[in-house]
């Protein structure tokens, strides 16, 4: 069964804004739903247990593929979680990558009050762009693209920039 609505995976160092992101689109009616990993991982119990470390759930990621398959095969989901490459193309119409200002983003983690370890890991993240190569190494490069957000401007011309790239999906696929 083909999709009407398409798949979107938003993803990011923790700290980019992808739930503000992913919690805006779902909310202005674009017939998209926000899948928060984190709060699936928990729920459906997709994990090996409690990171003391770092403060994490130690994520199962076949059992979160095989807990979130048939949503997604359904199509109209907005994927919020700071990985990307465990999901199949098949599934993903378009991976959206957040970046943030150093100096912005290290304040957003200090305010979360993270461990020195897990911020600087996620810090070093963000500068070598980790996230942003994995997303171009797993999905095709037509559909990943890089957004800024520093503030609250970015986050409502990303959400613009989103709902267009959406409609036109629609247009050609729906």
């Amino acid at each position: 069964m083909a999709r009407t609505v398409p798949n979107i995976i938003i993803t990011g160092t923790p700290g980019v804004g992808k739930t503000s992101h992913a919690e805006l689109l779902a909310s202005n009616g674009a017939d998209l739903k926000h899948l928060a990993v984190n709060t699936v991982v928990k729920q459906r119990g997709c994990h090996e247990g409690w990171d003391e470390e770092g403060q994490c759930w130690i994520v199962d990621e076949d059992k979160l593929l095989d807990a979130i398959e048939d949503e997604l095969k359904e199509g109209g989901y907005i994927i919020d979680w700071h990985a990307c490459d465990l999901f199949p193309r098949s599934w993903i119409d378009l991976v959206v990558v957040l970046r943030t200002e150093s100096s912005v983003l290290y304040d957003r983690l200090a305010a979360r009050n993270y461990p020195s370890a897990k911020l600087d890991e996620n810090m070093d993240a963000e500068i070598m762009q980790v996230l942003l190569e994995e997303a171009r190494e797993a999905y095709d490069e037509e559909i990943v693209i890089e957004l800024r957000s520093d503030g609250p401007e970015d986050l409502d011309s990303n959400v613009e920039r989103i709902e267009g790239w959406v409609n036109e999906w629609k247009k050609n696929n729906g």
